[in-house]
């Protein structure tokens, strides 16, 4: 298959820098991980970075670190003009009703340019900030819910629900504006997530995992939702050798706190989420380079203090275009990727890896193997 994927690049909300660190308040941050403060000035320059280097959409992320999704993205659309923004948001935290209203603004004033990001939440502790205190396995029973509310009204369908956890009579859009569709992309690794990917979602959103491990669960996905469309969430180092990839890689891992390493483990440790628990066996806590090559080009030295995606393709710029390829030829259709610092990573990632991995789809040396 020769379909182009799309990319998206990813906005720190929660502050910038040139190196990795939390993405939550629960976590915390180092100083040089948020030396530009996430501001609507920082952050309107990394999107029309973005925009002007050729990415798709914004992934704008959701948690008590970032601030409001909705109300900066909002902000961001006065900024930019073409780019979409892909809008992460807390299922069950907000009537699924108030939540399409919210998404059918946006997507009128904005011209279209919205995705959407269902986010259940795998930190109880997280949860329970937010006043949260459902059990995992009914969180994902009330995404499931939240996601088949949101999809009709988004639709234009009038909806009547008495779920388990939705309960709506005679809800419905006033005129929506069905001429611009919302995908809905969601993420999870458990079996109930998966559960849920096959019924609700557009795309479903994996981290960066060994070829192999990601080509196991496209397969079973795949059997059971055969219109589901695939997104990798990847950090990229990418310079002109591989000698100064691998040479900024090292300068991360020199930089990291052996304490807030520690403290960082102990928490993914406690955490209910499948997928940070896939992300911390790449490394097991491991501060050791070897270790931390998981596959080739592919080093998971940023999970040691990142929650989440926490893998990084590491290379020339020849070298992370091919990875990606080999990524889509096992099926996936886009990627989300991001760099420290993400404004200069925007144009790197944009004018030197983007045209080398188009070049590569489109060249016919390859088909997109089959799961």
């Amino acid at each position: 298959m020769s379909d182009i994927p799309l990319l998206h690049w990813f906005l720190p909300t929660g502050g910038d820098g040139r190196d990795p660190g939390g993405v939550t308040a629960v976590q915390g941050r180092s100083a040089s991980a948020t030396r530009r403060p996430a501001d609507v000035g920082y952050l309107a320059q990394v999107a029309r970075a973005a925009e002007q280097a050729g990415f798709h959409s914004l992934l704008t992320p959701v948690g008590l670190g970032c601030v409001d999704p909705w109300i900066l993205t909002s902000a961001l659309a006065q900024h930019t003009e073409r780019i979409g923004f892909l809008v992460a948001f807390r299922a069950g935290l907000a009537s699924p009703v108030l939540l399409a209203q919210q998404a059918d603004a946006f997507r009128r004033f904005a011209g279209g340019r919205l995705r959407l990001n269902v986010v259940t939440g795998g930190d109880a502790a997280e949860q329970r900030a937010y006043g949260d205190h459902l059990g995992r396995e009914e969180r994902y029973a009330r995404t499931d819910e939240v996601m088949s509310v949101l999809r009709d009204l988004l639709q234009g369908k009038r909806v009547d629900l008495a779920g388990e956890h939705v309960h709506v009579e005679g809800a419905q859009l006033s005129d929506p504006s069905v001429e611009f569709p919302v995908p809905l992309y969601f993420g999870g690794a458990s079996p109930a997530a998966e559960a849920v990917a096959a019924r609700r979602a557009d795309v479903q959103l994996m981290w960066g995992e060994p070829p192999a491990a990601l080509a196991e669960r496209i397969a079973r996905l795949r059997g059971r939702a055969p219109g589901l469309r695939f997104g990798l969430r990847l950090h990229v180092i990418a310079r002109d050798t591989a000698d100064e990839a691998w040479a900024e890689a090292d300068r991360i891992l020199a930089g990291l706190d052996p304490e807030a390493v520690r403290a960082s483990q102990e928490r993914f440790a406690a955490m209910e989420s499948t997928g940070q628990a896939r992300m911390t066996a790449l490394h097991g806590g491991s501060t050791d380079p070897e270790r931390l090559v998981v596959a080739p080009n592919l080093w998971a030295g940023i999970g040691l203090v990142r929650e989440g995606a926490g893998t990084a393709l590491v290379g020339s710029h020849d070298e992370v275009a091919a990875r990606l390829h080999e990524y889509h030829a096992l099926g996936i259709d886009e990627f989300i990727l991001s760099g420290y610092p993400h404004l200069e990573e925007a144009y790197r990632v944009g004018e030197e890896v983007a045209p080398r991995l188009r070049a590569l789809v489109t060249d016919g040396r390859g088909k997109r193997a089959t799961a």
